[in-house]
Formats: structure tokens, C-alpha cells, sequence
């Protein structure tokens, strides 16, 4: 197999690193490897011990290379933490000759990002939500089209350029060129939102271990991003002191007995818990275990709604919310999310790939596979345009220059 066909999606999360491997195929992408270790190196989706997180990086890399039979060389890293600030800008050009060109979408995509960003952060991302030719409003694409004054409305994504080279650190540390740094809620929406709830409008919300991190998409564009330093990690810490449970135990009971509406949990159900310094385990109700569950669950979901309000966006969400992650498989999420978000909710399954779909096929799993969805769309962009500009790959790494020159 082609090194050059392979496209390799890398998730460092606050609670598992993660690699898929897929391939670019006519339909989309097949998936042919994925490899997963514990993450013990971040904190709230910003790592904070770079030997740990290289360790939990290498362990990932080498059980997704044995399963897909191929060497990684580069891949496509997702980014989170309070500190990714989202924000729209627009910007205005006359267009030259009449008729808009790619140097007029360039030159109004320049004028839209010329906004003061302090020092300490970088631009992660740049995405057009539309285009406006005189006065025309939602055109996706304004090439070839005639006109006179060139307008386009963006979403400007940053981030602190520290965190960011932390991340390239890592991989370039465990071997890894960085083909691009991708907003992880970006890279979920890619794998788990359906064309119709794009159109429609609808927020994703991902569950992690750390962060929380949320999308508005409406017609078929990125309307708002957010993240919240709250996730699962949160909640496994109130079982551990809430029950008097290590942090290990508290993990498992949570995955496997948690609960986030108490009302679901039969009386009669028990559990049992082991104690702390090798004392006797314990055998208690279960609803003890959801009456913990539920109230941190319930005000992270509060918090969404509240950024969802905030953003202006919550009455654009017309095909409701999608939850996912790791966290958004505990018993009760969905139904606790109807009640709060008073909008439909559903769980968010990565989609659109082929291969080994059946091996991926969890919320957690949702951000890799965007990843890897992102770096094939990227990619198949290059080869489009590699005969009309050479360039425009370069143009995609451009960005990454500084922080490359920062760390050599």
C-alpha cells in the first residue's frame, strides 16, 4: 500500500490518544488500522507533560501501524482546551474585471481575517460560512460569477500558539511530521452531522474526558464554536468521593453502571465498590451511583445551553442537538439532553466511512475519524488543484511555518 494513499487521523485526548488509519478511495475513505492508549500526559485537552503524552502517542501509533501493515509518517492532530476562542468577521473587496476570480476570494478572505489577534495566539482556522456579489446573500461558491463588490462572512477560529506547539512537539517527538492542526469539534461534525442537519441547522456537542466542546452549524455552514473545560474527567472524580472509590475503580464504575438521570435506575439495583487501602469492597444502590452522575451532568449540559443562548444561535437549531464523545455514552445523556436543551437530541455515530466501520463504530471515536475525514478532504483538494497552483498545499501549511521554526 502507498504511504501516499494513507491518511492517518491522531485524537490526543485528555483521556485516550487515539490513531486511525484510512485510506482514499472514489467513495470516500476506508478504514484499515486504529490504535488507542490511555492518556496521561493533558489536562483539560492541553498537555502538560510532553514525555507522557509521546509515550501514550508511540503505544497509539504502534498498534494502529500492526493493524493497518504500514509505517506512519504523518498525520492529522486535533486541538481543544478553554483556550480555543471562536469569532465571526466579514470583509468587503471590489472586484477587479467584473468577474470574481480566485485571487477576489483570496483577497476577501485577506480582508476579513485582518483583525487584531494578540501575540499569544495564532489563527487555527478560517472557514467561509458565504459569500455575498452585490447584495446577492448565501452563495457557496462566487467564482466565475459576475459582479462588482466582493463580500464574505467567516468564522475565525484561535487558539494559544503554545498549546498548539506543544501538540506539534509531541508528534514531532514520537516521529511525526503534522500535516495540519484541526479544532476537534470541527473534525466530529465531519464524521457524525448528516447534509440535511447542516442545512437545517443543528449544534454538535462532544462529550470528552476534559473539554466539551460545541459547533452550530445553519445552512450548511460553522456558525459558532465553543469549549467548555468540564467532561467525564469531572465526573469520574465526584464517584471517586462521592462513593470513597481509587480514581481507576471510579472510571470503571462510571462506564459501566453511571447514569445520567437517576429516575431510570431501578430501586432494587446494586453495585459493588471497591474501598480505598485495602479495605472490603462495598455493595450499594445504584441509585446512589446516578444521584452523583446526574448533577454534574446536568450542569455541564446546562452550560451548553447557556453558550448556545449566548451565541445568538439556539433558535436556528432546527434539527436539534447531536451528542457526542466518550461521556455521551452514559445511560440517560440523551433523554437528560431533551430535557435541557427542550430541542430533539440524538447520539452522534461516526458515519461516511467504509473498512473496518464496525471497530470504530462508537461516540468516542467520533473525533478520529473526523480527523481523518478532514485530512482526506484536504488532501483530495491538493491533488484537484495541483496542475492550476502548485501551491495550494503549501498554502495549507503555511500557517504551521512559525510554529515548526519555533520548535526546530
Amino acid at each position: 500500500m502507498s504511504k501516499s494513499d494513507l491518511i492517518v487521523g491522531l485524537d490526543i485526548g485528555t483521556t485516550k490518544i487515539c490513531a486511525v488509519v484510512g485510506e482514499a478511495t472514489p467513495e470516500g475513505v476506508d478504514i484499515v488500522g486504529i490504535g488507542t492508549s490511555p492518556s496521561t500526559g493533558l489536562r483539560k485537552g492541553v498537555v502538560v507533560n510532553i514525555e507522557q503524552t509521546v509515550q501514550s502517542i508511540k503505544k497509539a501509533l504502534e498498534e494502529a501501524e500492526l493493524m493497518a501493515g504500514c509505517e506512519i509518517r504523518s498525520v492529522y492532530a486535533g486541538i481543544a482546551g478553554s483556550h480555543i476562542k471562536g469569532f465571526n468577521s466579514h470583509g468587503v473587496i471590489a472586484v477587479k474585471g467584473g468577474e470574481v476570480g480566485e485571487k477576489d476570494v483570496e483577497r476577501a478572505i485577506d480582508a476579513a481575517k485582518a483583525v487584531a489577534i494578540p501575540l499569544d495566539r495564532e489563527v487555527i482556522h478560517i472557514l467561509p460560512q458565504e459569500y455575498i456579489v452585490d447584495d446577492q446573500r448565501g452563495i457557496a461558491d462566487p467564482q466565475g460569477m459576475s459582479g462588482v463588490r466582493l463580500e464574505v462572512r467567516v468564522h475565525i477560529v484561535t487558539g494559544a500558539v503554545t498549546s498548539a506547539q506543544n501538540i506539534v512537539r509531541s508528534c514531532h517527538r514520537s516521529g511525526l511530521d503534522v500535516a495540519d492542526i484541526v479544532l476537534e469539534s470541527l473534525a466530529s461534525s465531519k464524521s457524525v452531522l448528516t447534509a440535511e442537519e447542516r442545512e437545517i441547522g443543528v449544534a454538535l456537542v462532544d462529550l470528552g474526558g476534559g473539554t466539551t466542546d460545541i459547533a452550530v452549524f445553519a445552512n450548511e455552514s460553522i456558525k459558532h464554536t465553543g469549549v467548555l473545560a468540564l467532561g467525564g474527567t469531572n465526573m469520574t472524580n465526584d464517584i471517586a468521593f462521592g462513593l470513597r472509590t481509587p480514581m481507576a475503580a471510579a472510571e470503571k464504575i462510571k462506564l459501566r453502571y453511571g447514569c445520567a438521570l437517576a429516575d431510570l435506575v431501578k430501586k432494587d439495583e446494586t453495585i459493588d465498590v471497591m474501598s480505598v487501602g485495602g479495605r472490603e469492597s462495598r455493595r450499594l444502590s445504584r441509585r446512589v451511583l446516578a444521584e452523583i452522575c446526574e448533577p454534574r451532568m446536568e450542569e455541564i449540559l446546562s452550560l451548553v445551553d447557556q453558550e448556545l443562548i449566548r451565541s445568538g444561535y439556539k433558535n436556528m437549531i432546527g434539527a436539534g442537538v447531536v451528542l457526542t464523545g466518550g461521556t455521551a455514552l452514559i445511560e440517560g445523556c440523551q433523554e437528560l439532553g431533551e430535557q435541557i436543551f427542550n430541542l430533539p437530541t440524538r447520539l452522534g455515530y461516526p458515519q461516511h466511512v467504509g473498512g473496518l466501520r464496525d471497530v470504530v463504530n462508537s461516540p468516542m471515536y467520533a473525533t478520529a475519524v473526523g480527523l481523518l475525514m478532514y485530512g482526506a478532504e484536504k488532501e483530495g483538494l491538493e491533488h484537484k488543484f495541483r496542475i492550476r497552483d502548485a501551491n495550494v498545499f503549501n498554502r495549507i501549511l503555511g500557517r504551521m511555518k512559525k510554529w515548526f521554526s519555533d520548535i526546530s
